[in-house]
């Protein structure tokens, strides 16, 4: 960030609009800066789509996705949260972990993209009981890895 005191700039990880000095109408601005840490403070994400839904109801959250279009465009991976009208972008970082209610699993956004957390299975039947036990935490920490606990 080169000056915290212009309006183009945004916050380096989530993009929250900054105020300047002697700016009119501020209010706008802290309300967009609200409304982003609204959606981002336990992110809830309807799916993963290219298009704006025709009728998105209020605080509606979407995942951006590879080839997005209309008031979606050039926002690939961006969480995009429909307020007051209109929509308003989130920029996504890695780390960051949305519950995708449309699949109803976890993505977190790693490595450049949103990936769907892996939950580890069951272990069932088999006669080496053992090494379906060594499989089955396996997958749990490789689980545990994939969302940044291990």
């Amino acid at each position: 960030m080169s000056d915290l005191n212009c309006a183009t700039e945004r916050t380096a990880r989530v993009g929250f609009p900054l105020l300047h000095v002697g700016q009119a109408q501020k209010e706008v601005t802290i309300n967009e800066a609200f409304a982003l840490a609204d959606a981002l403070a336990q992110p809830r994400v309807n799916g993963i789509a290219d298009t704006p839904p025709a009728s998105p109801a209020e605080g509606e959250c979407w995942i951006i996705a590879a080839g997005p279009s209309g008031a979606w465009t050039g926002r690939a991976a961006s969480l995009a949260i429909f307020q007051a009208g209109t929509w308003i972008f989130g920029s996504a970082f890695e780390g960051l972990t949305v519950f995708d209610a449309g699949a109803g699993v976890r993505r977190i956004y790693r490595d450049g993209a949103w990936q769907t957390v892996p939950l580890p299975s069951n272990a069932t039947g088999g006669a080496v009981v053992d090494q379906q036990a060594r499989d089955q935490i396996a997958t749990l920490c490789a689980a545990l890895r994939m969302a940044g606990v291990l």
